[in-house]
């Protein structure tokens, strides 16, 4: 994951440094279309995170900021006929950390169902969370309402593959919730798990500024392995260049 966003933000880095020299080389145009508008290149979402299907005895459990990441660069085509419509098109990493209180959730279990286990009665973890980390290429097509600093509308999809999969627990506690040392657990599967993720996805906003909602199509499980519970974020998107 700290691989891939460091290949991203290189990219990002060399992508800024081309800006600056068409920028340097070019005279200054007095054109007021919008292709000279930001194309928003760089995106930075967070999320908070949910998810939709979940029974009772695990919902029950699911508690604290669950919480998402995604960082893309994106290209930016005007339409022709009219370039306040343009089409983006990117690539980068999405992530979602779902978090539970006292629950054990067994990815490198081997029984026929991922088993969701309430732990309220023995030892637990005091913070303890299930993560995802997907490489995705998002398509959007996107409104301008100025060649800068307005009004913006984006409506697309985004499609991802599963490249990792962990939960993590840190602090172990007795049933009455007193320490009983601080061991940190860490488990790696994707058994259970969808390895293809496919989100519908919407923004609106002002500036570089845009509110986002993304919501999964498919089911976050695969099929037969668990409840069909599907993934939604909402948040905050920071965008430009």
């Amino acid at each position: 994951m700290k691989k891939i966003v460091f290949t991203i933000l290189t990219c990002l880095s060399f992508a800024t440094l081309f800006a600056q020299e068409d920028t340097v080389l070019h005279t200054p145009s007095t054109r007021t279309d919008f292709t000279d508008r930001p194309g928003d290149h760089f995106m930075i979402q967070l999320s908070s995170d949910h998810w939709t299907g979940m029974p009772d005895s695990i919902s029950s459990h699911q508690n604290g900021f669950s919480r998402g990441l995604n960082i893309y660069i994106m290209t930016n085509k005007p339409f022709n006929g009219d370039s306040r419509f343009s089409v983006g098109l990117g690539i980068g990493v999405g992530s979602s950390n779902m978090v539970f209180k006292k629950m054990n959730v067994d990815v490198k279990s081997s029984s026929a169902k991922i088993p969701f286990t309430a732990v309220d009665s023995t030892n637990h973890f005091k913070k303890y969370k299930l993560s995802m980390s997907y490489l995705e290429v998002p398509v959007e097509l996107r409104f301008s309402s100025k060649p800068s600093g307005g009004w913006k509308l984006a409506l697309g999809a985004k499609v991802g593959t599963l490249i990792n999969l962990h939960t993590k627990g840190k602090g172990l506690q007795d049933k009455n919730n007193r320490s009983v040392n601080a061991y940190t657990q860490k488990e790696n599967s994707k058994r259970y798990f969808t390895g293809t993720r496919l989100m519908a996805t919407a923004r609106i906003g002002y500036g570089i500024f845009s509110f986002f909602g993304a919501y999964q199509v498919n089911n976050i499980l695969k099929d037969g392995f668990g409840a069909d519970m599907k993934l939604y974020q909402v948040g905050i998107t920071l965008s430009g260049l």
